[in-house]
């Protein structure tokens, strides 16, 4: 398979770039510059959650099942609402959601821990439904012995989202379709 540009020039969240060719003197070189995407390095990190390492129990089904306080940094400018998910890519069934959140107002750059499950988040936001049929978080608690790994994923919005009452996962990815600036992931583990 073909190396992408963005591999290449090991530039992270390129979507778009454009190239301009200068021939001074018979000297040829590439200049490649970002056209209209914001290139930026948008971090997700939890005090509760050490990327990779086990997710404490007050964060799962075994303890308090209260979600983990979350904080972001370097979010393009451009950036108008933020969306959650969180999500277990190892479950039996396939994926599965514990968290969706959208419309969190470009000026936040932090969750609380223990976020109400209730459809309106404290200084904005909406809580979609998780794949339990709950609003709000609900922590990892996969069946017994083996080791899943759960993925927070922060997206940097252009827009304010409309998808709908009670939205779910695929609602939200559905509306964030063409309105992602940045990314931003954390992922921790949990096994019973």
């Amino acid at each position: 398979m073909p190396a992408s540009l963005e591999m290449i020039i090991g530039v992270p969240n390129l979507q778009r770039i454009s190239i301009v060719l200068i021939f001074p003197l018979s000297l040829g070189f590439v200049y490649v510059r970002p056209a209209q995407a914001q290139i930026t390095s948008m971090r997700l990190t939890s005090p509760a959650i050490s990327p990779g390492a086990p997710i404490p129990a007050d964060y799962t089904c075994t303890g308090t099942d209260e979600s983990p306080a979350l904080a972001w940094s370097n979010a393009p400018q451009s950036t108008k609402s933020f969306a959650l998910v969180v999500d277990d890519p190892d479950a039996p069934g396939g994926t599965f959601i514990h968290w969706v959140a959208y419309n969190i107002p470009a000026r936040v750059t932090s969750i609380p821990a223990s976020v109400p499950q209730s459809a309106e988040i404290a200084g904005g936001g909406k809580n979609g439904i998780n794949g339990f049929g709950h609003i709000g978080y609900n922590g990892p608690c996969p069946p017994p012995g083996k080791t899943h790994h759960y993925h927070f994923r922060l997206f940097a919005m252009d827009s304010q989202l409309t998808p709908g009452d009670n939205a779910d996962a695929d609602a939200i990815e559905s509306a964030m379709k063409g309105h992602v600036v940045a990314t931003a992931e954390l992922a921790g583990k949990f096994e019973r």
